[in-house]
C-alpha cells in the first residue's frame, strides 16, 4: 500500500491483484455496479461498525487483517445497497442490527420445551422463534432455520426453539398452534411442523390428524391431545408469554434473549446468527 493509501485510507486503494479496485474484499461488495459502489464507498468513509473496530469502515477495512465482524458488516451493507436501499436506509439498518446484537435492552423470559428444539443441545447460541402456523413468512423462515441448525452452516453453533403464537388475523392459526403442541407432546414436533409448512396452501383443520399420521405420529393420541382443554390452556399461556415479551408479529426471533429487530429474511438472519456465534466463541 503506497503513502497516499496510508494517509487517505481510500477504498480504491484496496486492490485485488491488478484488477478492479475492491471495496471490502467480499463477493457482494466487489460485484456492485459503479453507482452502488460509489454509495457504499461514501458510507464506508462516514459510518462506524458497532463491533470489531473503533474507526470508520474504510479505516477498519484497511487494517491487515481486518476484523471478521467488520468484513461481515461491510458485506451486509453492500447487500442492502445491491437491493436498492439509499444511504439513510442503510444507516438505519445498521443501527437496527446493532440493536439486535449489542447487550442491554429487554430480555426474553420464556418457557422453552426441549421437544421443540432443533440443533445440538450444547450449541452456544440460543434462538427462540415465536411462530404462527398460518404465517407466510414463517412458512419460509422456520424451515430454513431448522435446516441451518440441523445439518447446515449453523449446525453445532445454534439451537432453535419454537413457541406457538397464533395470530387472530390468520384463520386456522389456533388449530395449528394446538397441533404444534400435540406433536411436541408425542415427540414428533419437527417432522409434523415441516410437513405442516410444506402443506401450507392446503391447510384445513380436519386434515391435521391425517398429517400427524403421515409424520409418523399416533393419530388417536394426537386427536386426544388436540381436544384436551389442557392443550388449549398451554397455547393461551404461550401466546400470553409472547405478548409479555412484546411479540406482535411472526416470526419474532430472540437471539440469546435479545429481540431480533433486523431484516426478517433468511439470509440476514443466518448472517446475524453466525455473527452471534463468532462473538460467543471469540472469533473477532
Amino acid at each position: 500500500m503506497n503513502k497516499h493509501c496510508i494517509v487517505s485510507f481510500s477504498l480504491a486503494c484496496i486492490l485485488v491483484g491488478l484488477g478492479r479496485p475492491s471495496l471490502a474484499q467480499t463477493p457482494t461488495c466487489d460485484s456492485l455496479p459503479s453507482e452502488r459502489r460509489s454509495l457504499v464507498q461514501s458510507l464506508f468513509t462516514s459510518l462506524h461498525p458497532y463491533d470489531g473496530c473503533d474507526d470508520t469502515f474504510a479505516r477498519c477495512l484497511a487494517l491487515r487483517p481486518p476484523s471478521k465482524v467488520v468484513v461481515r458488516l461491510a458485506e451486509d451493507l453492500c447487500r442492502q445497497a445491491k437491493a436498492g436501499k439509499d444511504g439513510k436506509q442503510i444507516e438505519h439498518a445498521l443501527a437496527k442490527r446493532a440493536q439486535t446484537m449489542l447487550p442491554g435492552g429487554p430480555r426474553l423470559a420464556a418457557q422453552l420445551d426441549e421437544a421443540t428444539r432443533a440443533g445440538a443441545a450444547d450449541a452456544p447460541v440460543t434462538l427462540v422463534a415465536y411462530a404462527c402456523t398460518r404465517c407466510p413468512l414463517c412458512k419460509e423462515i422456520i424451515p430454513a432455520l431448522h435446516a441451518a441448525v440441523s445439518d447446515g452452516p449453523l449446525a453445532g453453533k445454534v439451537r432453535l426453539y419454537v413457541r406457538p403464537f397464533p395470530l387472530k388475523s390468520h384463520p386456522g392459526a389456533s388449530e395449528g398452534g394446538l397441533a404444534l403442541l400435540a406433536a411436541a407432546k408425542l415427540g414428533g414436533f419437527w417432522p409434523f411442523t415441516s410437513l405442516l409448512y410444506k402443506q401450507f396452501d392446503k391447510f384445513a383443520p380436519p386434515l391435521l390428524p391425517d398429517w400427524a399420521a403421515t409424520a409418523g405420529l399416533d393419530r388417536s393420541a394426537f386427536e386426544r391431545i388436540l381436544a384436551d382443554p389442557k392443550t388449549r390452556d398451554e397455547l393461551v399461556a404461550a401466546k400470553q408469554e409472547g405478548l409479555r415479551n412484546k411479540v406482535d408479529s411472526t416470526p419474532s426471533l430472540f437471539i440469546d434473549g435479545r429481540p431480533y429487530v433486523y431484516d426478517v429474511k433468511v439470509e440476514p438472519i443466518l448472517d446475524v446468527l453466525q455473527e452471534a456465534y463468532d462473538a460467543r466463541v471469540g472469533k473477532k
